[in-house]
């Protein structure tokens, strides 16, 4: 999920159309999401859905710690039992299955895989062995996040991503999961979002480990790339027929005004949002203007690293959820200025597809190396309850046929996406704001963990069933 940092709304949703209830979903006739080569699926995350925390030799992993810290998460929940994902997986495994989702990410999650050693832990790897061998039976392409936020906490004890070694700790485990997994996965993302691991986790302590410090945040963002840059070449040598790539969470910034000042400002939101992670990636340098916001916060580079860090990508994963409306903070850099008026979702996130459709033109101007592009995660919380056994989660649909138009003008002004990936499959863990927040397409009663199709998922459902029958 992305980031978690922005306050939290009261707002209600808006009124739903006539239209809306009319033609709730189906995009238009003319839209490039009616091609079967554009791939729709679902996303989850190991720490969010799995459970069984302490069962088959998995090891503490940093959520753990943290959430297990008093006033850190809301109503102290925990991902102890989440979902139940690791009992329940054939069924959920059936369930994606019976929506005619044609793709599923998923993370591993690595405290579960290893030992304090980095040795393989069998049992760990035989459930993701069974899981994929099972998508792979179904048909489902799988899409295998490797680090989804659940660092073991041994490593977080010796520093953790301030620490250079956890990047040389990640390709050895890069390359154990890549060996054994390897031909049961169509696509490896080395990182689901660093801006959250680096700036929630280490500069504002929002997320695990729950530090607050702007140097650490920017030390930790370079290790994270450097494990990343040092996975890619073992992930391809060890699995050549799978795409290589990484995930990163985007946000949109606009100025409050068109004043200079303003638009400096929105300009300085998506250099320490976009431009941070992407320029190293596909450019391989930081942005300067990233220290003219944070100065005294430079990391240390070691030769060669750069190098490393920009190694060529298969795809680009991207997760976006909302903008950010800022102004100047009358020095060097911007507050937000929240707008009223407009739709929120239950984070009371603005719901804004045209932010999604502006930045991946964007990134398509600005990076000439732009890889094809999945929309990995895209989705909303919503307060949703089961009635008379049904789900009518009528804002979500809303929002989904929206960002499906985003994406089909990003298309058809010519950006390369590949697919786009629901977040969530399921209701889950949602980080700092534990079970509170729904982003699922499927309804968990988190008592009985019965799981219901919402509305939304039949209507993805419907369209995808639509689409096969025009072959």
């Amino acid at each position: 999920m992305a980031n978690d940092a922005s306050t939290v709304s009261d707002a209600r949703p808006p009124a739903v159309s006539n239209d809306l209830l009319a033609d709730p979903f189906t995009p238009p006739a003319d839209s490039t999401l009616w091609r079967t080569n554009f791939l729709l699926g679902a996303a989850t995350a190991s720490y969010q859905i799995e459970g069984a925390v302490n069962e088959d030799g998995r090891l503490p992993s940093i959520w753990d710690t943290f959430s297990a810290t008093p006033g850190k998460v809301l109503a102290g929940d925990t991902g102890a039992v989440a979902c139940d994902h690791y009992h329940r997986w054939e069924a959920d495994v059936d369930l994606l299955t019976s929506l005619g989702l044609e793709g599923y990410r998923l993370s591993v999650a690595w405290p579960r895989v290893t030992d304090a050693a980095g040795k393989p832990n069998r049992k760990g790897l035989d459930f993701y062995k069974r899981l994929l061998a099972r998508l792979k039976e179904k048909g489902i392409q799988t899409f295998v996040t490797l680090y989804h936020w659940d660092l073991p906490q041994h490593l977080e004890d010796r520093g953790g991503w301030l620490n250079r070694d956890t990047a040389y700790r990640f390709a050895d485990y890069a390359d154990l999961i890549s060996r054994e997994l390897a031909g049961m996965v169509d696509a490896w993302a080395t990182l689901n979002e660093p801006w959250c691991s680096a700036y929630l986790g280490y500069g504002n302590g929002h997320h695990a480990p729950g530090l607050a410090d702007g140097r650490f945040a920017t030390q930790a963002m370079h290790h994270l790339l450097l494990a990343h840059g040092l996975a890619i070449p073992v992930l391809r040598a060890n699995d050549p027929a799978s795409q290589k790539g990484i995930v990163a969470n985007i946000g949109r910034g606009t100025a409050d005004s068109d004043s200079a000042a303003d638009r400096r400002a929105a300009h300085l939101f998506e250099v320490q949002h976009n431009a941070w992670i992407l320029d190293p990636l596909l450019k391989g340098e930081y942005p300067q203007d990233l220290f003219e916001l944070w100065p005294g916060t430079e990391p240390l580079v070691l030769d060669g690293d750069m190098q490393t860090i920009a190694a060529p990508l298969d795809f680009l994963g991207i997760n976006y959820y909302f903008r950010t409306n800022v102004a100047s903070d009358g020095a060097r850099g911007f507050r937000d200025v929240p707008l009223e008026g407009v739709e929120r979702t239950q984070m009371g996130w603005e719901v804004y597809p045209d932010g999604l459709r502006d930045l991946l033109i964007g990134f398509n101007r600005t990076y000439a190396n732009l890889p094809p592009i999945y929309i990995t995660e895209n989705g909303m919380a919503s307060d949703d309850k089961v009635v008379d056994g049904r789900v009518d989660d009528t804002q979500r649909i809303s929002f989904l046929k929206r960002h499906f138009s985003a994406v089909d003008q990003a298309i058809k002004a010519g950006v390369d996406i590949r697919g786009y990936f629901l977040w969530s499959l399921m209701d889950n863990f949602e980080w700092a704001f534990g079970y509170e927040r729904r982003f699922g397409i499927v309804h968990i009663d988190y008592s009985t963990q019965k799981r219901t199709v919402k509305r939304s998922a039949e209507c993805v459902a419907k369209f995808l069933k639509e689409r096969q029958a025009r072959i």
